[in-house]
């Protein structure tokens, strides 16, 4: 029974930790990065409606059955889905849905890290004055520079994935749990620090509007909005599973998932209103696509007083936000090979460190000398470079469907007394979440994701 189960990796100190690290791995680029750049390319206000929407009626109640059950099989995701299917006596082949989440977590950290690397690479940017009085066109150029060089590209992504490995061979108490109790509450600041920047540009209520301000919205959107709460709440990706199966028996999973998401949202709601009005003040376009962060905070960073120090620091927490996250992202794959390899941490982190460093080389090179080879799938997409075509599959595809199967393995094929026994909530809370993982969630899901490739 899950009761007698004991995770072999270790259990989190105590909820505080917990929900840190849970939040560590929700909040990262997601959030600060690629939130504000989806925003502006998918009309503003309506597209953080429906973002909203989809974290409170999608997002938070599988992040609740995700938790739980990554809690009642304390394995890997793959091994918990093998253990749980056979707890309920139902077919086996649910463990697909395990290795579909480790495979998801494995293609984003591949793209994430080349992203993280960028961040780095701005530390010592800013550090060295490069944006001190710089204009629009000027710090345009110096990202123009970097992702067009391989080489340089190259040698972040590996810097990146080589810390990476570092903190997930050491396990999970002397890793992430030292880091994220100090880095994710400054990084929270120094984003409330830019804010109060953005007040002074004159167009801090340009941004508001444009953020919240109902517009025209269409299907793909509906769904860009839906896989980036899937996203950005790291759901589907086996990573909250196997943080949950760190996650003693004696702590609350509604709680814990209510307080993740909240700050999940806040702080991607804060980075929309600390760029948006840099944007604007400087004529720049909302919707400039992955290089948005990188071409509109500079510029704050090069003309307010202390902007020097500020950047450095920003962008030094942008990097620990990626990390916290990267780690969780290739955690689920480690622990399964310690689990079933018999391998110690630090092989299993080399080994998946390095399949993960290789397949981010093609989103580096998707930037410069592979930037002309594209892919086209009729229905789903046309054009994309190989960095576009993982972030369109994972995203809007294995993410909400792997969230879509784990809402109907917890409502529907878990037995009500295995999960009310998990979540031990209010009754009257276990009803609503009962109601939405069973029938609002995966109906959202499933409509939206047929829309969106032209079913119906």
């Amino acid at each position: 029974m899950a009761e007698q189960r004991k995770s072999i990796h270790g259990q989190w100190t105590n909820r505080t930790v917990f929900i840190l690290a849970a939040t560590g791995s929700a909040v990262g680029l997601g959030n600060i990065w690629k939130f504000p750049y989806i925003a502006g390319e998918n009309g503003g206000g309506t597209f953080v409606l429906v973002y909203l929407l989809c974290i409170a009626l999608i997002g938070l109640p599988i992040m609740m059955a995700e938790i739980m059950l990554g809690r009642r099989g304390k394995q890997s995701p793959i091994n918990t889905m093998a253990a749980l299917a056979k707890d309920e006596q139902r077919n086996p082949g649910w463990v697909w849905l395990g290795w579909m989440g480790v495979l998801a977590g494995f293609l984003i950290l591949s793209y994430y890290s080349v992203i993280a690397g960028w961040a780095m690479s701005y530390v010592f940017r800013t550090g060295g004055g490069l944006f001190l009085g710089v204009t629009a066109d000027g710090v345009n150029s110096i990202f123009t520079d970097l992702v067009t060089d391989p080489e340089r590209l190259m040698a972040w992504h590996t810097l990146f994935m080589v810390m990476t490995m570092i903190v997930v061979a050491r396990g999970v108490k002397h890793g992430i749990e030292r880091a994220v109790t100090y880095l994710m509450p400054l990084l929270f600041a120094l984003l409330i620090i830019i804010v109060i920047y953005s007040v002074t540009t004159g167009h801090f209520m340009e941004g508001v509007r444009f953020l919240f301000t109902p517009g025209k919205i269409d299907g793909k959107a509906i769904l860009i909005a839906m896989g980036h709460a899937f996203f950005t709440l790291s759901l589907g990706m086996g990573a909250i599973m196997v943080y949950g199966s760190y996650l003693s028996n004696k702590h609350s999973i509604a709680q814990a998932s209510i307080l993740i998401a909240l700050a999940d949202t806040v702080v991607a709601l804060l980075a929309g209103l600390a760029i948006f009005p840099i944007v604007f003040a400087n004529g720049l376009e909302p919707g400039a696509g992955p290089g948005l962060i990188f071409q509109t905070l500079p510029i704050a960073f090069g003309h307010m007083q202390g902007g020097t120090l500020v950047g450095v620091v920003f962008f030094t927490l942008l990097v620990f936000a990626a990390w916290t996250s990267a780690i969780s992202l290739i955690e689920p794959a480690v622990a399964y090979l310690v689990e079933n390899k018999g391998v110690n941490r630090i092989y299993a982190s080399v080994w998946i460190g390095f399949l993960t460093w290789f397949v981010g080389l093609g989103t580096v090179f998707s930037f410069n000398i592979w930037k002309e080879k594209t892919l086209t799938i009729p229905f789903l997409f046309e054009d994309l470079t190989f960095f576009d075509v993982l972030d369109y599959l994972t995203a809007n595809i294995m993410l909400p469907l792997g969230g879509l199967f784990i809402a109907l393995f917890a409502a529907w094929v878990m037995k009500e007394k295995s999960t009310r026994e998990e979540l031990a909530t209010y009754p009257w809370l276990y009803k609503i979440w009962n109601f939405l993982t069973s029938f609002v969630t995966p109906l959202a899901v499933i409509v939206v994701f047929l829309k969106a490739i032209g079913v119906i």
